[in-house]
């Protein structure tokens, strides 16, 4: 990809199939490195990102000399990712001096050494909980001390023209600057309609005119009954609730249960959930038998899951289909990542930058409480 103006380069951790890195690349940022433990993510990586190095590896072995040696001379005006911070849920004590957030550290490490311009990570909603207040408050003070003015925002990926309902904590760090997020294109914050699922289903043809990662056949029921009860839920919705039952199936299709046993009297999690077919599909997650399509009596495609996450069909993904959903449910939504990227874009970065609050700026649209100020 061509150099562009105010572009700048970037290395991706804990970079999965890459969805956050093609997204800034899609702005005209230029990507050098990705690292990942997962193989099956590096060989997705290293196929979307030619241009790019792809180190499969424990990030505690990317020490400097590792890192100089995959990226030579070139300096390093980002660091971005998604590390793992298990111990930030809101189950637990979530501290973050807890051993499972070693990960984290490591993302801090990188940080010192390379010194960029610019660090954006993403996590879970969790992690702006008020129960995890002093734990974002702790992540904050590691990056402020190195100079970084920072600020997290939960953002949601349909109102950027992703297909899907999905929420994440987007924190960013500027040195010599102030943080920029983007506006809301999309929805009732923004101008654009959302974009639905039946659009992106429309095709599935690469620019080259192949269809990558795409065989229904693979993807059909193998139990019988499950097959004809798809045959009468329509799209957008499943069942949980014994009145689901009772409307969409006929009786000698009902589930052999007794719904008053059932703790809440209903399923813990929708069956047979249809994706809808004029609205975002809900988050789409890891597990290839987490949906079933809009239509057909069939579970998606990896296709079709990426499709919902905003993916081009010119993505490809390697590995078997459990390693394609996973990778696919792990993403940062392309479309949300290159909005990041157009912001950025637009950073003034000066030799010091005014003292400003740390901000934690909530999307009240999800019922989310009011922005809160540490």
């Amino acid at each position: 990809m061509s150099k562009k103006k105010n572009s700048l380069t970037f290395i991706d951790l804990f970079c999965g199939c890459g969805g956050l890195s093609y997204g800034l690349e899609m702005a005209g940022h230029d990507c050098l490195l990705g690292v990942d433990m997962e193989p099956a993510a590096i060989a997705s990586f290293k196929l979307n990102h030619p241009k790019a190095q792809g180190w499969n590896g424990d990030i505690k072995k990317l020490d400097a000399k590792t890192l100089k040696a995959l990226i030579g001379t070139r300096s390093v005006d980002m660091v971005v990712g998604g590390p793992p911070c298990q111990g930030f849920s809101t189950v637990g004590r979530g501290v973050v001096e807890d051993e499972r957030n070693q990960l984290f550290r490591e993302f801090v490490r990188v940080v010192k050494v390379t010194t960029p311009k610019v660090i954006l990570f993403e996590n879970v909603t969790g992690l702006v909980a008020k129960k995890n207040a002093p734990i974002l408050a702790k992540i904050f003070d590691q990056f402020e001390r190195l100079g970084y003015t920072m600020e997290a925002r939960v953002m949601s990926a349909e109102e950027y023209g992703v297909p899907e309902m999905r929420r994440r904590t987007i924190i960013m760090g500027v040195k010599g600057g102030e943080c920029l997020f983007p506006k809301p294109t999309h929805g009732v914050r923004g101008k654009k309609q959302l974009v639905t699922v039946k659009e992106v289903f429309k095709s599935f043809k690469s620019t080259q005119g192949q269809i990558h990662n795409h065989q229904p056949k693979l993807a059909e029921l193998k139990n019988r009954e499950d097959r004809e009860r798809l045959k009468f839920i329509p799209a957008g919705s499943g069942i949980r609730y014994p009145d689901d039952e009772k409307k969409f199936l006929p009786k000698k299709l009902w589930f052999d249960v007794d719904w008053k046993t059932l703790r809440e009297g209903r399923f813990r999690q929708t069956r047979l959930q249809r994706l809808p077919w004029d609205k975002p599909a809900p988050t789409i997650l890891t597990s290839r038998t987490s949906y079933y399509h809009p239509k057909e009596p069939r579970y998606l495609t990896p296709r079709e899951a990426a499709a919902c996450q905003g993916f081009p069909n010119d993505f490809i993904f390697a590995g078997s289909l459990t390693a394609q959903f996973k990778q696919i449910g792990n993403a940062v939504p392309p479309l949300l990542a290159m909005a990041l990227g157009e912001s950025i874009k637009k950073i003034s970065f000066t030799t010091r930058a005014k003292k400003t609050k740390r901000k934690i700026l909530v999307n009240n649209v999800f019922d989310y409480a009011k922005p809160t100020f540490l």
